[in-house]
């Protein structure tokens, strides 16, 4: 029995000295691999920090441009038909989403949303037009009545899709 106490005597102080060494250094290691994490969310940001923003102004910019009014006062359309203005435009709201694509993923899910509900709106008002004007109208017929349906709205969807990505952008920062 006395052997037993020998023992105990010299195993227990180094039974807790291993224990208290594991809780040390297991405390060094996880504040160690909590500050790589942090340096490399640090990294990530001052990367994906401008990305975003970058994506947040190109999708502003693709609103503002598939704007009725905007397209329509880059559209050259003096002697074209109603027809061939309609499809240009569409055409022309098509590429540029396109071009747009990938911002998708630089932005919230919701924005992204915003922003895809706004194009769909604007072609569904560009074929609303060219439905109601019919085959045989002119361009500039099709492009007064576009504008005169976007004037009898109280916020073009363009617009409340704008406010909504500056809304995100804001709770970036």
């Amino acid at each position: 029995m006395e052997l037993f106490f020998d023992i105990l005597k010299i195993t227990l102080p180094s039974v807790i000295l291993l224990i208290a060494v594991v809780y040390v250094v297991g405390g060094f290691l996880h504040n160690s691999e909590k500050r790589q994490q942090l340096k490399v969310a640090a990294t990530n940001r001052q990367i994906i920090l401008p990305l975003r923003l970058q994506a947040y102004e190109r999708l502003i910019l693709f609103l503002e441009r598939i704007s009725p009014e905007s397209i329509l006062l880059r559209a050259n359309y003096p002697d074209k038909s109603g027809e061939q203005l309609h499809q240009e435009l569409l055409q022309t709201i098509r590429s540029e989403f396109e071009h747009n694509l990938s911002q998708q993923l630089y932005v919230s899910i919701d924005a992204w949303n915003s922003v895809k509900n706004a194009k769909n709106y604007t072609v569904s008002l560009i074929n609303a037009a060219a439905k109601e004007m019919g085959d045989n109208v002119s361009a500039i017929e099709l492009s007064r009545k576009i504008i005169g349906m976007t004037t009898e709205m109280e916020q073009l969807p363009a617009q409340k899709a704008i406010n909504e990505l500056k809304s995100d952008i804001q709770t970036i920062f």
